[in-house]
């Protein structure tokens, strides 16, 4: 199979429509936890699958949404543990200040609602962008050990060596300052610039 790559103006239109889509997503992130939610401008760049965690240490969430409709690909996000232990504790009605002990499923239920109110609201404005409806299905969430690069690569089984990684600065009021990142497979980054240059002719 022949990988793709991108242009520098495809570059561009997946840095707008990830700026536009996650800013709505933070805001309704921000809805969540009761905290102010600032995503900055994203970084954009060409990475293989075996460097997606090279932003984590220790263990990361993978959350896995597949498109169901509109577009054919499927979107991850990648957060670090104790934000995401921040988050469920916020979300619970607490402080943020109970993030110790091991992640939970109560934990990872919680990343999977705060991901699927966040994507559900990115799809809403991919929609609007692009102009055709699209739908995502329910996250898969799982806890990987970023040591363990052949466990993560059985979990995010894809056909693609070569990602888009998205990588946002994200602060929760003075709780979280991090970086989440959002990885696409390259055929399906090419698919979404198509569709947004077509709706914007």
């Amino acid at each position: 199979m022949v990988e793709q790559t991108l242009t520098n103006e495809q570059v561009d239109v997946i840095g707008e429509i990830a700026n536009i889509s996650m800013g709505n997503a933070a805001t309704t992130l921000s809805m969540m936890v009761n905290q102010k939610v600032d995503i900055t401008t994203p970084r954009v760049s060409i990475i293989k699958r075996s460097e997606s965690l090279d932003d984590y240490d220790k263990t990361c969430v993978m959350v896995q949404i597949q498109y169901v409709k509109g577009l054919s690909g499927n979107n991850v996000l990648i957060l670090k543990e104790n934000d995401v232990k921040v988050m469920t504790d916020l979300m619970m009605g607490g402080d943020g200040s109970n993030a110790t002990g091991e992640l939970t499923e109560l934990h990872l239920s919680a990343a999977s609602e705060a991901m699927n109110q966040m994507m559900g609201k990115s799809a809403t404005s991919l929609s609007d962008m692009l102009g055709i409806p699209t739908d995502i299905s329910t996250p898969v969430v799982n806890t990987i050990d970023v040591e363990s690069v052949k466990i993560f690569e059985k979990m995010f089984q894809t056909p693609y060596e070569r990602f888009v990684k998205i990588a946002f600065h994200m602060t929760v009021g003075t709780l979280i300052d991090s970086v989440m990142v959002q990885l696409y497979p390259v055929p399906f980054a090419v698919e979404m610039c198509d569709k947004f240059s077509q709706g914007n002719k």
